[in-house]
């Protein structure tokens, strides 16, 4: 594939989702911090996601106005006078990061970019996948969340941007400068750079020889994946390293770049169906630093379903190494507990 191919995309993601990273880090400072707001009242968290969602359709529709967008909220909580004090707080914090586009929003048109957000997906054309904040509960607590972005073209992703605020720059120096940039676009590699400088840098999975030497990725909420599986599996496969738990696809990130080699999200329940902004922009990204990505019967993500991730069930992404590998002991495993 070109280089040039899906440059401008590429760029404008990039732009789009360090813009919306920096907001989240202003209502973490803001509100967070300085007013203690808890989850109860659905803020600051909401505030945040509300906010990013609009920086990031700003930045899309002023280059991409034809473009569908499939994001995570929609504006109902921010209508009518009820919704006012939210809606006031997040037009400020959406506009301080729309000083690059030179425009800003009104209290008419926070909603309606917010809402160009709804579309359905589907397995033609092309439309980008958004998740404003990835990760809620790691930004209340101060730790992992990403802002995450990609774009869809014919049920594949071509382009995939992630912002990892509180990610650090080198896992080796985790109280070292934190801000991290993930990119990748189909056919192009896989890409780390700084909030605090425009230099890309390659990066490449943990091509391990071992899978004594194999540390796993998992998710910190117990919801999320079955977390005793996964103990199963790692004694199968002879992982002895503790888990490396994170909230959000920062995880993905971390395997993008050696931290980590395996990252599980095993199902736990028969109905629930991934997002497919959950994890577009982490497959991609995963894919092009030498993984492999898919579910837990081996087959590749399908994002051409819709909203969700309906013809998959849970995901394992590893080194293409030892993928192959993970499955079958997954597998064994969610046969013997019946849940294959």
């Amino acid at each position: 594939m070109s280089a040039l191919a899906f440059a401008a995309e590429r760029t404008v993601a990039i732009h789009a989702v360090l813009a919306a990273s920096k907001v989240c880090q202003r209502v973490f400072t803001k509100l967070v911090n300085g007013e203690t707001i808890t989850k109860k009242d659905k803020s600051p968290v909401t505030i945040a996601d509300f906010s990013a969602q609009a920086v990031v359709n700003s930045f899309l529709h002023n280059s991409f106005p034809t473009d569908p967008i499939v994001g995570e909220e929609d504006s109902k909580d921010l209508q009518d006078e009820s919704g006012r004090p939210m809606r006031e707080k997040v037009l400020e914090l959406a506009n301080s990061g729309l000083g690059d586009l030179n425009t800003s929003l009104t209290e008419g048109t926070l909603i309606e970019t917010i809402d160009r957000g709804k579309f359905a997906g589907g397995p033609k054309g092309r439309m980008w996948a958004l998740d404003p904040i990835d990760g809620t509960k790691g930004f209340l607590r101060g730790e992992q969340f990403a802002v995450c972005l990609a774009l869809i073209v014919d049920g594949q992703v071509q382009v995939g941007v992630m912002g990892c605020p509180n990610l650090p720059v080198d896992a080796k120096d985790m109280d070292g400068e934190k801000g991290c940039l993930f990119i990748a676009v189909k056919g192009q590699g896989a890409f780390q750079r700084n909030f605090s400088s425009t230099t890309e840098v390659p990066i490449s999975m943990s091509d391990i020889r071992s899978m004594a030497d194999a540390s796993f990725c998992e998710s910190v909420e117990s919801g999320h994946s079955n977390q005793n599986h996964s103990a199963k599996i790692a004694q199968l496969l002879g992982i002895t390293k503790p888990p490396v738990r994170m909230d959000s696809q920062c995880k993905y990130c971390s395997l993008s770049r050696g931290d980590a080699e395996v990252y599980l999200r095993l199902p736990v329940s028969d109905t629930y169906e991934e997002k497919i902004w959950d994890h577009a922009s982490g497959s991609l990204l995963v894919s092009e630093a030498g993984g492999i990505v898919s579910d837990v019967h081996g087959k590749p993500l399908d994002f051409s379903k819709g909203r969700t991730l309906a013809a998959n069930s849970g995901v394992i992404a590893a080194h293409a190494s030892i993928h192959e590998r993970v499955v079958d002991v997954v597998q064994k495993v969610l046969f013997s507990e019946g849940k294959l």
